[in-house]
């Protein structure tokens, strides 16, 4: 956004650990943010609504997920219908979940990559939005992998949000 790749701005940071290294960044270019932790909740979906009333706050109306490895509730997912896109580190549907990289790599596919896609109740079972495909080379490592994998993430995210920006949404991350 700065560089005027994705036009618009964002909103705010959402950060559910407070010393993570993004929040030093939000700081270094004056974008708000609102972080605590679930561990601060009694249950799931009061952690959800003290994010929902935060972001109302913001009038969101695109939440951009990264890094963010919960899985979304009905909380967030009412409020927030088809409005929640998330960056998986695989070809959906094949290897949903938390270690998709790795998951593909053991599994050997010759082929493997990213997809971006919008929040259902499902996990990573969501409407994809785009996919981006990288060769798994037989010389790889699972390092090796994964470093191709963020390449595409850092890729095609923002190409893939400047798209839907473009349509004139504001974005929370």
């Amino acid at each position: 956004m700065k560089n005027g790749k994705i036009p618009g701005g964002v909103a705010v940071l959402f950060c559910d650990k407070k010393d993570a290294f993004v929040l030093e960044r939000a700081k270094k270019h004056g974008i708000p943010f609102i972080t605590f932790s679930p561990k601060e909740f009694q249950s799931k979906n009061a952690y959800e609504e003290a994010i929902k009333e935060r972001l109302a706050e913001y009038a969101i109306d695109l939440v951009v997920l990264a890094g963010y490895m919960r899985i979304v509730g009905e909380t967030l997912l009412k409020a927030y219908p088809n409005k929640i896109i998330n960056l998986h580190p695989s070809l959906l549907p094949s290897f949903p979940g938390l270690h998709g990289i790795q998951e593909a790599f053991e599994y050997g596919v010759k082929v493997t990559g990213i997809t971006i896609h919008y929040i259902d109740a499902g996990v990573d079972t969501g409407p994809i939005i785009a996919q981006a495909t990288t060769e798994v080379l037989p010389t790889d490592t699972l390092e090796a992998l994964e470093e191709k994998i963020h390449r595409l993430e850092h890729y095609w995210y923002p190409k893939v949000l400047a798209e839907i920006m473009q349509k004139g949404a504001s974005i929370t991350c």
